[in-house]
């Protein structure tokens, strides 16, 4: 072998080394690379699966809030009326709750609204009245100013004077003779209540003041007779119970007296019977009268 090729061929080999060591380092960086990779995708993996779980028990120990059936909770709530305030006209009633009330009791006032009774109400009375003069009211609720009044005067046999007066009371002066009026009220134009009332004259209404009627004066009088009644009752009893026994001696007394007439009488009767048994005449007086008138 010359030297030449030997030359050449230590060329080769240094270059063929050269080679292997480069390629070497990098052939180590790209399975350290791809180590690191693999780890890397293994931590992910890990981690996934790790919030996988995470997400699988959240969604185990999570549930929804339960919804109570309100359906079964419901409370029918019963309402009554009471009586109205009024026997005629307008006047107001209230609403009761018999079931469901907030505070637990059986009854409660839920709200107080209108009623209606008949329209017309007859004759009143004054609210207030002298000898000089009366005010009248007529049938209203509260608000007063809700409802529109319209005032007659009542004359027999004729037609009615509408007075200018449009307000809820109505004071008028006493005449020399009685006066009637009447008072409508309206709500929306429609009547809902009609009283009528009588103004008598001054003398009149001293009149009535000062007589009672018969009735009751009869009254007064049964009441007062009653009264003596009862007081009697009272204090008799309270004589007995104090002397019960001059009482108890009186009625044995009593008692033991017509047992003695009963025995008085029987004895008088046994002595009459025994009077009527005796014979009455002589035998054989007949016999000689008749002798001796021969």
């Amino acid at each position: 072998m010359s030297p030449r090729g030997t030359g050449c061929s230590a060329g080769q080999l240094l270059t063929v080394g050269w080679l292997l060591l480069a390629v070497l380092p990098s052939a180590r960086g790209t399975n350290v690379t791809a180590a690191v990779q693999d780890a890397g995708l293994a931590h992910e993996g890990e981690g996934e699966e790790e919030t996988e779980n995470n997400d699988s028990e959240t969604t185990e120990n999570y549930a929804p809030p339960e919804t109570e059936d309100v359906s079964n909770t419901n409370v029918v709530k019963e309402v009554e009326f009471g009586m109205c305030t009024v026997t005629c006209g307008i006047g107001v009633r209230e609403v009761i709750l018999t079931n469901g009330c907030p505070t637990g009791e059986s009854k409660c006032v839920v709200r107080v609204e209108e009623c209606r009774g008949p329209v017309d109400c007859g004759w009143g009375k004054p609210i207030s009245e002298s000898l000089e003069s009366v005010r009248l009211a007529c049938i209203h609720t509260s608000p007063i100013n809700r409802f529109k009044y319209i005032w007659k005067l009542l004359r027999p046999d004729q037609q009615s004077i509408v007075l200018v007066n449009d307000s809820a009371i109505l004071e008028v002066r006493r005449e020399n003779h009685p006066l009637a009026f009447e008072c409508d009220t309206l709500d929306n134009n429609e009547i809902v209540a009609t009283i009528k009332f009588t103004i008598y004259t001054s003398s009149e209404l001293q009149m009535r003041r000062s007589g009672l009627p018969v009735t009751d004066v009869a009254l007064i009088f049964v009441l007062i007779i009653g009264v003596i009644i009862c007081v009697f009752i009272i204090f008799l009893l309270i004589f007995i119970i104090v002397n019960w026994a001059a009482v108890k001696a009186f009625w044995g007394a009593k008692a033991s007296t017509p047992e003695v007439q009963s025995e008085q009488s029987s004895a008088r009767y046994k002595d009459s019977t025994s009077l009527d048994q005796l014979p009455t005449e002589m035998p054989g007086e007949d016999d000689a009268l008749s002798e001796w008138n021969e």
